[in-house]
This record gives C-alpha cells, sequence and structure tokens, in this order.
C-alpha cells in the first residue's frame, strides 16, 4: 500500500488546458452560518472519471449540486475553455430521480433536451432522433412506451441515464447512481458508464458509497470529511487504512482480490464466551410454591 495521499491545499489556479474538462478553486458552501463544503480545489481532466467519496454528511452531494448552481457557493467554477458552465455544459443524475406518473420512458428521456430547448420552443425532430438514438444504444428502445413507474430499478436508473446523455453534456455528475440497487444492478450501471466515458470522451463525476466499487470505475478519488478535501489521488494512494479508519470513525482494512482493491470493516474483536444458557422452569417452581 502506498503512502496516503496528501489533502490538496487551496493555492492560485493554474492556467487552463485544452485538456481541462471542469476545474473548481476554493468552492464553498454554507447553509446558516454551517459551512459544509469547505474550499474544493479540483482540476478535472478530459474524459477523466473522478470519485466523490467520504462518510453521509461529508458534503459530496452538496458540492456536485454547487457545480450545478443549484446551491449559493463561493469560488470558481470554469470549463477548460475558461466559460462559466451553463445547463447545457454539465448533465446531472440525481440520487432520488423524480419519476413523474403517467410519464412514458421517452417522454421523461425528452426531458433531457430541456436544456437546449428552453421553457417555450417545443422539440424538434432532431431532439426526437436523439432520444430515439440514446434509447437504442442503452437497450431501452423496447421500453419507450412503457410507464416509468412500472420500471425495475434496474431499468430505472438506465432511464435516468439516458435521460442524462440526451442532454449531450460534456460533464456528467452522478449522485450515489446505486445506492438504490443490488450487486448485479450496480456493476451493470457503472459498467454502461464507463463504456459511455469512453466511447464518448465523458468526464465523469460522482459520488459514490461503496469504496470498492469507487475504485474500480475511478481514475482519482477526492475523500471529503465534513466538507473538506482530505486527500486526493489515485485509488491506491486516497484508500490507505489509517486514512479510512480516521475519516470513517471505524477500522478499516483494504485488501486486493484478483487485482481489484476491496474495503471491508475491520473485523471485530472475539467477545469472551457467554456461560451456558440455565432455563427456567417456572411452572415447578410455581407448583412447588403452592404446596
Amino acid at each position: 500500500m502506498n503512502p496516503p495521499a496528501s489533502a490538496p491545499t487551496a493555492s492560485a489556479p493554474t492556467p487552463l488546458r485544452p485538456t481541462h474538462a471542469l476545474r473548481t478553486h476554493d468552492v464553498r458552501v454554507a447553509f446558516h452560518g454551517n459551512e459544509v463544503v469547505r474550499g474544493v480545489d479540483l482540476e478535472l481532466r478530459a474524459g477523466e472519471w473522478l470519485g466523490l467519496i467520504g462518510p453521509n454528511g461529508s458534503g459530496k452531494s452538496t458540492y456536485l449540486r454547487s457545480l450545478l448552481g443549484l446551491v449559493p457557493r463561493t469560488g470558481t467554477v470554469e470549463l477548460g475553455d475558461g466559460r462559466v458552465p451553463d445547463p447545457t455544459d454539465l448533465s446531472f443524475m440525481p440520487q432520488a430521480p423524480e419519476l413523474p406518473p403517467g410519464m412514458t420512458v421517452v417522454e421523461y428521456v425528452l426531458l433531457g433536451r430541456t436544456a437546449h430547448l428552453g421553457w417555450l420552443r417545443a422539440e424538434s425532430v432532431q431532439d426526437r432522433q436523439i432520444v430515439t438514438s440514446v434509447l437504442r444504444r442503452l437497450g431501452l428502445a423496447s421500453f419507450a412506451d412503457r410507464q416509468v413507474r412500472s420500471l425495475s430499478g434496474g431499468e430505472a436508473q438506465r432511464v435516468v441515464i439516458a435521460r442524462a446523455l440526451t442532454q449531450q453534456a460534456p460533464v456528467l455528475l452522478l449522485d450515489e447512481p446505486t445506492s438504490a440497487l443490488d450487486v448485479g444492478h450496480s456493476v451493470e450501471v457503472l459498467e454502461m458508464v464507463d463504456e459511455l466515458r469512453h466511447q464518448d470522451g465523458l468526464t465523469v463525476v460522482a459520488a459514490m458509497h461503496d469504496l470498492g466499487m469507487a475504485a474500480r470505475y475511478a481514475d482519482r478519488l477526492l475523500l471529503l470529511e465534513r466538507g473538506a478535501p482530505q486527500a486526493l489521488g489515485c485509488p491506491e494512494e486516497v484508500l490507505d487504512p489509517a486514512l479510512l479508519t480516521r475519516v470513517y470513525g471505524h477500522p478499516i482494512r483494504v485488501v486486493e482480490l484478483e487485482g481489484h482493491i476491496v474495503v471491508v470493516p475491520a473485523p471485530r474483536p472475539a467477545r469472551p464466551a457467554r456461560e451456558p444458557h440455565t432455563t427456567i422452569d417456572l411452572q415447578s417452581r410455581r407448583t412447588e410454591e403452592i404446596s
């Protein structure tokens, strides 16, 4: 195991280069005077997958929302060309997406074009062609006329990803994309995202609670604790047992299994053996008392 990666420190931002997809400098978010994201500096390369990890309440979701302008923030967020992102540049898959009743899959996925249409313009033939292409690509064409509320968890996640891809943004933000899925569907969804990333050159920023999955798919990890960056680097550097034990507040082991990093809670100390359980015959005792 390599030495733990050091926490990134605030400094003057370096000049943007064409290889950059996104950069944030000293991003901070506070609610009612309580700072929940504290000075996140990050430079994302085009085509990179960054995993955001940390305990519940560490600021992962809030940081993602700050990139979209959904929460008030200070600091700067820039694209590789120096522009401030507009709604067409960043697509977002929330942790618990709302699936409206009575809406079909094709209608739901078409909502991904809203950033390009605005509120007054109707979708064009081209917009519908984009939706059809994405549905086919993700193996969802046969689902087009189904109600979104009728889908299984894995199917619904694929449809939500389809909506995000229909936006055709270069940066994809995912908030716990597998939190409601079993292991099989989790791998299916993450494999799909990874394949699309390599095919289309997408840049992915994903908040992930499963550290093993984060190590498997992300190029780099950013570890947050109470909103503050603790480590930034490749999975082998960031997933240091001592560092994770401190941040998560529980002993953690990091092992390698068939070439993959596996993160598990350390076993509890063996408990002392209990004394043999003695059964009390209440009926016999009651009979003795009466006699």
